[in-house]
């Protein structure tokens, strides 16, 4: 069975730019035969956060939380794409990870970080891996930063530069090592 890894965007801004950055990394993981869909939370208007999933009474969770519960359950790994917004993660992406926790629980995550500036978002991802940890699904070793979206990315998220693909080609092998480990490990069982 394919590997089933959401890719969960950080942004709501009009003029976006991690929207490159999320369809390069789908289109590296189709590319393996990964499913990867898409959560944006553009689209699923998520309020601010009052109470998370496990909160609601069974049966009484707004329908696109229970739609993300039983995806992330799904899911073996999780590929997180965040801007950096005054050297932190956006608002918006904060807001979705904390509607949910356990369904995070023992499965990796990777951090796609980006910038408009040469540092690709690096000072948000070193915050986004303390607050990954904390959920239940600690990040792989290595990041991919886009430094210079506005020029790095096509808007149909394709890379101008060789490199870029060669890094992300790596990043998802690390990626993919993990998930595979951690799906036979909860295969049979976890600590609880």
């Amino acid at each position: 069975m394919p590997l089933l890894i959401p890719v969960i965007l950080g942004s709501v801004r009009s003029d976006r730019q991690g929207i490159k950055a999320a369809r390069f990394i789908i289109r590296h993981l189709e590319g393996r035969g990964y499913t990867a869909p898409l959560v944006d939370p553009l689209e699923l208007k998520l309020p601010l956060l009052d109470r998370m999933y496990k909160e609601f009474p069974k049966g009484e969770a707004p329908k696109t939380l229970e739609r993300l519960a039983e995806l992330f359950r799904r899911a073996d790994a999780f590929v997180v794409v965040s801007g950096e917004y005054n050297h932190s993660i956006p608002p918006s992406l904060s807001n979705t990870l904390d509607h949910f926790l356990e369904e995070y629980f023992w499965r990796p995550s990777a951090i796609v970080c980006y910038s408009g500036g040469r540092f690709g978002g690096v000072r948000a991802a070193m915050q986004l891996r303390a607050m990954l940890c904390e959920l239940g699904m600690p990040s792989i070793p290595s990041l991919l930063p886009i430094p210079e979206i506005g020029t790095a990315l096509t808007a149909d998220g394709y890379a101008g530069a060789a490199w870029l693909n060669k890094t992300a080609s790596r990043f998802v092998d690390e990626l993919v090592w993990y998930a595979e480990a951690l799906r036979r490990q909860r295969a049979e069982g976890t600590p609880y």
